[in-house]
């Protein structure tokens, strides 16, 4: 049999206090002013005796729970992502809420669905709060998905590089598309033609007769990848082709993944640290000011494919 739960009253009792007192300690509320010896009391108490938040409780007091739920594509995981959910996770922490990571594209169905399961404090798209800017005042232009972009294509053109393309996957989500949409603008801002999209499978499924392909329609020197996967897709299909890389054609990853230093020639890519982001998101969902997180910006890491 399990043990008896351990309630407000009993720390009440232990810590001498009323229950109305331990309420206004355990919740810090800030209408009520406890001396510091009764506060360290109480919280003494609560700790000795394994006091647990009743969650159910606080809820229907507060009208939410101290979850936040992060939705996530599993296409979307990798380091930006790992980061991410990192400091999002770490700052929630830090002010008494959990972090749920519900893997899966989201619908209005499911959304609603754990609105009425667990009142969560707040539901966070990763695809949408990343791609949209929303959190920054340029729409991400300077530490955003614009700003990550526009270093990936700006390696490519420093390299020397003027007709480039965007490998995306057959199922092109509306985050590659965005990807796409915020490259081509990069390279507008160079006074650059926008980036050719190429769709290309994989390379056992089709992959090197459409590089072919593409590559007769449209002679461009360079492909950033949209991903790390589609720029190793890229690769495989380059070598299959008898292309050399990076002199007869430069290729470029996109979030630093493991994978990207496994390749022979290694894939240059694009490492973003997102762990500010996260929690820019966090205090964003909990109301409180984020102006000291500064995002380190992204990072090329040069290796053999441009």
């Amino acid at each position: 049999m399990s043990e008896r739960r351990v309630t407000m009253r009993d720390v009440a009792a232990a810590s001498g206090v009323s229950q109305a007192t331990v309420g206004f300690v355990l919740n810090n509320t800030p209408t009520q002013t406890i001396s510091a010896p009764t506060r360290e009391r109480v919280l003494r108490a609560a700790k000795e005796l394994g006091y647990v938040v009743d969650g159910i409780a606080r809820a229907m007091r507060e009208g939410s729970s101290r979850i936040v739920v992060l939705n996530i594509d599993a296409s979307l995981e990798g380091n930006y992502s790992r980061s991410y959910i990192s400091g999002l996770d770490d700052e929630l922490a830090k002010n008494d809420h959990i972090l749920v990571v519900k893997h899966g594209h989201p619908t209005k169905q499911s959304t609603t669905q754990l609105q009425h399961m667990v009142a969560p404090r707040g539901v966070i798209d990763f695809a949408a709060n990343y791609s949209s800017g929303r959190e920054l005042a340029d729409g991400g232009w300077t530490d955003g998905l614009a700003a990550h972009t526009a270093v990936q294509v700006g390696h490519l053109v420093d390299h020397g590089h003027t007709r480039l393309a965007m490998a995306l996957p057959e199922d092109a989500t509306r985050f590659a598309r965005v990807r796409l949409e915020f490259a081509r603008q990069a390279a507008e801002r160079l006074d650059l033609p926008p980036l050719a999209p190429l769709v290309l499978p994989h390379p056992d499924a089709g992959g090197v007769e459409a590089l072919r392909e593409f590559l007769l329609e449209a002679p461009v020197t360079a492909i950033a990848g949209f991903n790390d996967e589609m720029a190793l897709r890229v690769l495989k299909c380059a070598e299959s082709l008898g292309l050399r890389v990076p002199e007869e054609l430069a290729v470029i990853g996109y979030d630093a993944t493991e994978y990207a230093a496994l390749s022979s020639p290694g894939l240059t890519t694009v490492h973003i640290d997102a762990d500010a982001h996260g929690r820019r998101s966090a205090r964003a969902i909990l109301g409180l000011d984020a102006s000291d997180l500064v995002a380190a910006p992204a990072l090329v890491v040069v290796r053999d494919s441009v």
